[in-house]
């Protein structure tokens, strides 16, 4: 399903844990983004007219797909970003055929049409109906971190909704695009509905605008969708972009500690610290603040990082980029007096961009450690004198993609929940919100625009449409509105402006008695026109 030409350039994918290459795909030619639009334009018209119970047919042969084959997925999406294999199948493969099953059932639900009665007895017969419609051909620009379920889902979301779809996966993770295609191949999904290209993440945002491209979903960093942003806008075409996060982790006096050291690490640490919703900045009260650090320094000492396999709990970092960065990110903690409290041992092979994880101590919130997003295994822990304090910390950030609260009250850790400026709060758990289809993803400030997954996902991939209509068609031959204009229409239209809001009953009754009767005259008479003027 991949169209690039084999004489054009390639992109390599390099296993982060072993450096070893382990396939290339060749570019996408401007060309064949003109023949790939074409094909999507044309399919999209026909699939645009499936019923929802054939699309769900498709998306749940996807599933079957992946369902079957979750280990050699599994062992994909590894080796092209390094995460471990039980990473992978946790957070991207079970997702993935999750979103499939409950997409195909909820999607008719969600985008089915609603009857809208009228607003107002003044517009008695008027009628509406609010019918949602595919968008057209969406281009989807995903990230490395989770280079499948990410995308994944935005794909399921765009052909219940009765799009087509152009997919860009990270130029790091090209042979996980791959294995999306025999996924949708597998399905038997008509041709021209989905096709994967090859190339940068700007040249290839180009030929989709330049294309015709009708909504595009980004998800990556905060700089980069502003990029995306500004070019859309050329364009006139809209965008949904799921950014960046600096997320807040609050533990209460009265949490469950180890509860909260064991989901608090692993929000942190899975996936070398590479989730834009992990854990990123942690409150603890002070109250219960050396029982957290006694146990988080036990436990983080106990982590192994280490190449793939069933005796690591980590794995690499996705590039020698990343890597190097979060070595600077780390020198300027702790020239900021920040303290390494406990660090995951090396276990296996070390040849690839092997990052241990991090428990840091000593750190304040005004430190720039703690400002911006790190991107990797860090767990740095601020102790707070109060929850209030807590809640201030946490809400001071451009970001504000997820939070979450600790405390055994669930009833106290929502009302927390609700002053927190975040797009998803958990209480007592973090980040596995983004696996579950019914709930949306995304969040306020510089963490993006839109949401996906979820019904405000199917949303993002619809159009909505109201289609109006008169009850009793043949009622009346004018509108109260129409012309002609005369004095008698104005003052007939001023003494409506009680009826849309009267004053009391009486007034409504005397309105009905005396307004309407003049309205439904001039509706029911003719206009008549002086043919010698």
């Amino acid at each position: 399903m991949n169209v690039a030409n084999p004489d054009v350039a390639y992109e390599v994918s390099i296993n982060p844990a072993t450096l070893e290459e382990i396939g290339r795909l060749p570019l996408t030619t401007q060309e064949e983004f003109t023949t790939v639009f074409d094909r999507a334009r044309d399919a999209q018209k026909i699939w645009a007219q499936t019923s929802y119970k054939e699309r769900a047919s498709y998306v749940l042969k996807m599933a079957d797909y992946i369902r079957d084959n979750a280990d050699e997925l599994a062992g994909i999406i590894s080796q092209d970003n390094g995460k471990l294999k039980i990473d992978a199948l946790n957070t991207e493969v079970i997702p993935s055929i999750m979103s499939c099953t409950w997409y195909a059932k909820n999607a008719p639900k969600v985008l089915k049409d609603e009857l809208l009665p009228p607003a107002s007895m003044m517009f008695f017969n008027k009628w509406s109906k609010r019918v949602f419609q595919p968008i057209g051909v969406l281009g989807i620009i995903s990230p490395w971190n989770y280079p499948f379920s990410i995308p994944f889902g935005e794909l399921v979301m765009g052909l219940m909704a009765g799009n087509a779809v152009v997919l860009k996966v990270a130029a790091q993770t090209p042979m996980v695009g791959e294995a999306i295609e025999r996924v949708v191949k597998a399905s038997g999904l008509p041709d021209g509905l989905f096709t994967h290209v090859v190339g940068s993440g700007s040249k290839v945002l180009s030929s989709m605008l330049e294309n015709g491209a009708d909504k595009i979903f980004f998800t990556g960093s905060t700089f980069a969708g502003k990029q995306v942003m500004k070019s859309c806008a050329e364009y006139l075409v809209p965008c949904s972009l799921e950014l960046g996060g600096n997320d807040a982790m609050i533990v209460l006096e009265d949490a469950p500690i180890e509860r909260a050291v064991n989901g608090g690490m692993w929000a942190a640490y899975q996936n070398a610290g590479q989730s834009c919703g992990g854990v990123k900045r942690v409150y603890v009260h002070e109250k219960v603040y050396d029982d957290f650090i006694k146990m988080a320094v036990a436990k983080t000492k106990a982590l192994r990082h280490g190449d793939n396999g069933h005796d690591a709990d980590m794995g690499s970092v996705t590039t020698e980029k990343q890597f190097q960065q979060l070595e600077k990110e780390l020198q300027m903690a702790l020239d900021n007096g920040a303290q390494i409290a406990a660090q995951s041992q090396a276990v296996g092979n070390q040849n690839g961009y092997f990052f241990p994880a991090t428990l840091l101590t000593d750190v304040t919130s005004d430190m720039e450690f703690m400002q911006d997003e790190i991107f990797g295994p860090f767990m740095p822990v601020v102790k707070v004198s109060s929850e209030a304090e807590a809640i201030e910390l946490a809400n001071k950030s451009q970001y504000g993609l997820t939070a979450s609260v600790w405390t055994r009250n669930n009833a106290h850790g929502k009302k927390v929940a609700k002053q927190l400026h975040a797009g998803a709060v958990t209480v007592n758990d973090h980040l596995y919100t983004h696996g579950l289809s019914n709930t949306e993803w995304g969040g306020p400030k510089e963490s993006g625009i839109g949401r996906t997954h979820g019904a405000l996902g199917l949303l993002e991939v619809a159009e909505s449409k109201i289609v109006n209509w008169d009850i009793l068609p043949t009622l009346s031959k004018n509108n109260a509105w129409w012309f002609p204009f005369d004095e008698a229409t104005y003052e007939t239209m001023l003494k409506l402006t009680a009826y849309a809001k009267p004053r009391s009953a009486f007034e409504w009754i005397g309105l009905n008695l005396t307004v309407i009767p003049k309205v439904m005259k001039k509706m029911m008479s003719s206009w008549k026109v002086d043919n010698d003027r």
